[in-house]
Formats: C-alpha cells, sequence, structure tokens
C-alpha cells in the first residue's frame, strides 16, 4: 500500500459563487472546425428543402444534421464509430419520441417521456465518454419531436430524412481526413506538451502550481485516450509511436516540473502544427518503461457498460426528475412550448452541484441575452424565407465558434435560432415566441438547479477510496509476483490484467467524482502515486512478459514498445 496519506481539502461544502462564471476563455483551437461542419450539414438539407417549398420538414433533416457536432478531437477511426453512434442514437430517440406523439397528445405524459429519454441519454452519453456537445443536443432534437403533430403513416419519411441527413452529417464530419489525416492524434500531443510546459515553468512550486498540474495531467490522460484508439500496426502505427514518445516527455516534466525545458516542450508542441515532420525526444530507451505500462493500462479490456452506468445513477436521476419537474412547471403556467423548459433543465447536469449551478447562471444570461438578439434579427428574417434559412445558418456559425470562449456566449446564438427554426412551418408571433422563451428558461433553470440539490452524489469520495485501495493492492500482487524468479504459469499475466483493469477504474472514478459538490475531500495525492507506481509496475510486468522465452507470441521485445 501507498504510504501516502490524503491532502488535506477544503470543506465538503462549497459556496456557491458567481465569480467567474461569465468570464471569457481564450477561444479552442480548432473553434472553426464544428462552426463550418455545422453550417457544411444543415445548409445543404434545408436549402433543399426549401427549394421543394418543404421547409416544414426542416425539424427532421436536422435532427441528422446537428450529428455532425460531434467528435471532433477524435482521430478518424474513433470519430467514425462515434459519430454513427450518435446517429443511431439520434434515430432512436426520434423514433422513440415520433411513436409517442402519434399515441398520445396529453401533454403530462409527453413531458414524462421527454423526461425519460433526457435521462437516458445523459448516462449514455456520460459512460461512452461521447463529448461534447454531450446529451444536450439529442435531448433538445427527442423533445421537440414529441410536440410536433405527428401520425404512424408519417413516421417512416420522417425518420428517412432524419437518417439521410445524418449519413451527410457523418461524412462532412469524416471529410478533413483527406486533408490532415494525423490532425487529431497531433493537437491532442501539442495540448499535452504545452500543459506540461505550463506547470514546468512553475518549478513545481510557483502560483498556481496546483491548478496547472491537474490541467497537464488532463491533457496527458486525454492524449493518451487519443492516441491509444489508434491502430497498433499498419502506416498509422508510425506517426502514434512517434507522437506517444512526446507524451511520455510530457510525462516526465509532469513528475520532475524542476528538471524540465518549458521551452523545450513548447517547441515540440509548436513543431506539431500542420503536416510537418514529428520531432524526436532522442531518449527512446527511457520512454519505453512508461510507454509500455500506460499502453497495457488503456489496452485493457473496459469495463462493462452497466458498471459504468452505476455511478452515473445521481446525475441520471438528477437529469430525469429535473427535466420532467421543469415540465410540468411549464405546463402548470400555461406556456405552449414545455420542451423548451425540458431542454433548459437536461443542459444544467454536470459532473456535480458546483458545476451544474456554474450552467444555470450561463444558461440564464445567454438565453435571455439570445432573446434580445432574436428582437433584432426576426424582421430581417421575415422579410423572406431565404432570408430566415440564412439567418439561422449565420446563428449557428456564431454558435459554435463562441461556445468554446463560454457556454453563455454560445447561448446567445442558440435561443434565437432555436426560435427562428420554429418558423419553419409557419410565421409567429415574435413577442410570444419570446415570452415563452424568457419564462421556460428561468423556470427550467430554477427547477432544474433544485433537483441537482436534492438529489446527491455523497457516495463518490467512498468510490474512490475503493478504487484506489483496489488499485494499490493489484500493484502489490504484481510486484510480488515480479520479485519471484520464476512464478507460476499464467499468474504474472493475471497479475497484469487485474493491474491494468484497476488503474483504468481508478482514473475513470477519479473523473466523475472529481468536484462533487458536497461530499469528503478526494484523496487527490494518493490517486497520483497509485496511477505513477502502477505505470511502473506494468511496465515492468509488460517486458517481462514479453522476454520470456518460452512466450510464443510471434513478437519480438522491441516490436512491443511503443
Amino acid at each position: 500500500m501507498s504510504s501516502a496519506t490524503p491532502t488535506p481539502g477544503p470543506s465538503p461544502v462549497r459556496r456557491l459563487s458567481l465569480a467567474g462564471v461569465l468570464r471569457l476563455r481564450r477561444p479552442s483551437e480548432i473553434w472553426f472546425k464544428p462552426a463550418l461542419s455545422s453550417v457544411a450539414a444543415v445548409a445543404p438539407p434545408n436549402l433543399l428543402l426549401l427549394a421543394f417549398g418543404r421547409l416544414d420538414l426542416a425539424m427532421y433533416t436536422m435532427a441528422g444534421s446537428l450529428c455532425a457536432l460531434y467528435a471532433h478531437n477524435r482521430p478518424y477511426a474513433a470519430r467514425a464509430r462515434t459519430l454513427a453512434w450518435v446517429v443511431l442514437g439520434m434515430l432512436g430517440g426520434v423514433a422513440v419520441a415520433l411513436v409517442t406523439a402519434s399515441l398520445t397528445r396529453d401533454a403530462v405524459v409527453l413531458v414524462t417521456v421527454g423526461a425519460l429519454l433526457a435521462a437516458v441519454q445523459k448516462a449514455l452519453c456520460d459512460a461512452g465518454r461521447v463529448g461534447p456537445p454531450g446529451n444536450v443536443i439529442l435531448t433538445f432534437i427527442s423533445s421537440a419531436a414529441l410536440f410536433a403533430p405527428q401520425t404512424l403513416t408519417q413516421i417512416p419519411g420522417h425518420l428517412a430524412l432524419a437518417a439521410a441527413a445524418g449519413v451527410w452529417a457523418w461524412l462532412v464530419g469524416m471529410a478533413p481526413a483527406l486533408v490532415r489525416p494525423h490532425g487529431p492524434e497531433r493537437r491532442a500531443t501539442a495540448q499535452a506538451l504545452n500543459a506540461a510546459a505550463a506547470y514546468a515553468a512553475t518549478r513545481g512550486t510557483g502560483d498556481g502550481h496546483a491548478s496547472a498540474r491537474a490541467a497537464g495531467y488532463a491533457a496527458v490522460q486525454a492524449a493518451w485516450q487519443t492516441l491509444l484508439s489508434l491502430p497498433a500496426t499498419g502506416a498509422r502505427a508510425t506517426t502514434r509511436h512517434a507522437l506517444e514518445r512526446l507524451v511520455v516527455r510530457a510525462e516526465v516534466a509532469l513528475a520532475a516540473p524542476a528538471d524540465a525545458d518549458p521551452e523545450r516542450l513548447r517547441a515540440w508542441a509548436h513543431a506539431l502544427r500542420g503536416g510537418g515532420r514529428i520531432p524526436r525526444t532522442g531518449d527512446a530507451t527511457a520512454d519505453g518503461d512508461e510507454l509500455l505500462g500506460v499502453e497495457a493500462e488503456l489496452a485493457a479490456r473496459p469495463a462493462p457498460l452497466w458498471r459504468r452506468l452505476g455511478p452515473l445513477a445521481p446525475i441520471a436521476v438528477r437529469t430525469g426528475l429535473g427535466c420532467a419537474l421543469a415540465g410540468y412547471a411549464s405546463l402548470a403556467l400555461g406556456i405552449g412550448r414545455p420542451y423548451w423548459a425540458l431542454v433548459t433543465a437536461a443542459a444544467l447536469y454536470q459532473a456535480n452541484l458546483t458545476l451544474t449551478w456554474s450552467r444555470a447562471v450561463q444558461r440564464v444570461v445567454g438565453n435571455l441575452a439570445g432573446v434580445l438578439l432574436f428582437a433584432a434579427i426576426a424582421p430581417l428574417a421575415h422579410l423572406a424565407q431565404v432570408l430566415l434559412v440564412l439567418c439561422c445558418l449565420a446563428l449557428n456559425f456564431g454558435a459554435e465558434a463562441l461556445i468554446t470562449r463560454n457556454y453563455w456566449l454560445g447561448s446567445v446564438c442558440v435561443t434565437p435560432m432555436a426560435l427562428l427554426v420554429t418558423e419553419f412551418a409557419g410565421y409567429q408571433a415574435p413577442g410570444d415566441l419570446m415570452t415563452e422563451r424568457a419564462v421556460d428558461t428561468l423556470v427550467g433553470a430554477l427547477v432544474g438547479f433544485l433537483a441537482a440539490v436534492v438529489v446527491t452524489n455523497r457516495r463518490a469520495g467512498n468510490r474512490v477510496e475503493q478504487a484506489v485501495t483496489a488499485a494499490d493492492r493489484a500493484r502489490e500482487r504484481a510486484a510480488r509476483l515480479l520479485a519471484e524468479p520464476a512464478p507460476a504459469p499464467g499468474a504474472l499475466e493475471a497479475a497484469r490484467r487485474s493491474l491494468a483493469a484497476a488503474l483504468t477504474d481508478l482514473r475513470a472514478t477519479a473523473d466523475a467524482a472529481a468536484g462533487e459538490w458536497w461530499g469528503r475531500a478526494l484523496p487527490q495525492e494518493r490517486v497520483v502515486l497509485a496511477e505513477q507506481s502502477g505505470h511502473r509496475t506494468l511496465a515492468e510486468a509488460v517486458r517481462r512478459q514479453a522476454a520470456r522465452p518460452d512466450r510464443d507470441t510471434g513478437t519480438r521485445t522491441e516490436d512491443v514498445r511503443p
């Protein structure tokens, strides 16, 4: 067991502060990619419908087109799979919504089904680590479909439109691979190097070193997840292995910041921009140990879906309860579109209550500002349907371009776009739309946040402690076997697999528990030490297994090295 003790943390009860909630950040390095992709995915279907005079069907094509917003940080092989699952998930949610809408017009039933869909979508997106925009787009699509007049005979045609647009969105998302096939993995590696350089610049003791270290480990973990989703053999493996060595250097800098050269790390990161040669670290032997350990950990079989869903139960319950109550409250107030309140609540829920509070403030500010922007744009959009479509496209671009600076800024564009989309089927009185949207925003944010307060996640700290203990025990077992000159056949391999699985579970558990508002302080130092010692033990175990003379794998020891 590690001798490290948990570092004293802050009080379990944290204040819900407004400081920094609306502060603008630096834009994402690839802010233009999702912005351009959304326009490229939405424009052709909408313009075709406009040409055929069936703009009223745009809701169904936009359901598929908005899938192009996902997976922009993933390597293209992984992106293809993720986008395919997103499209299938979208179609599943729309199918349930349309069937329900065709069978009943009872608003209470529709809100209940929408809340259940939102909870399922939240849990599956988080368990699958789909990434932004997460469940919000899927919930927006399925909730809107619930309140669209529908008959059973219309459903196949509407689903076909959504599927066709989803296939087009998949093609749009994959198109950049033709120009820069290694872009995502190079970018993830550069981000890890830059984050490590920022921590190394503090020498491990300067101002902001704790937050810089946390950001560095997060960036390195993201880089490993990106690289190890690539093929281990073939043409792409050469690029992968060269980038892996750079990520190892970032890890070394995080472990020994006083000995690292921040400028060298930044120079390596800068060299990864564009399509030039990947820089070499010149220390392949030293890098190999960590590469073996980390690759063995991340290549381990992932936990079953039910185990990944278990820790997300409080968030799913928050989502379902909050969305249902928000929709019911909207109905009680006589609002004609309760799904706006439902979607507002669904957009709030983050990993913990503190982040949920911040998102609630951002959502309210952004939506109310967006309502004012709609008042300015509506007169122009009402001049002609083509202007209505073009305004929606411009707002779509603006939303994705601005949302990485702060969520509220993106919402300023999302809100008027959503209001204009409701007019694809016919003119709507601007005053009524603005009033309903403002009221639903306030109702959804208030009721949704109260639901998050009621449903707490106090067991998150206990799960981290259990995961650390399991990882330490697995490491000790592997270390004892490594100390034996001739361990029993298969024993070391089994111990290695057990340790890899324990470390994977530890990282997933720590990520899920980090920042929970009400609960015990997390043992961050124990988590870091358990991961570092586990990586070293894994490296030695993998090397021992690869070097065994009786191991008939057909692969030389140097071939298993990254």
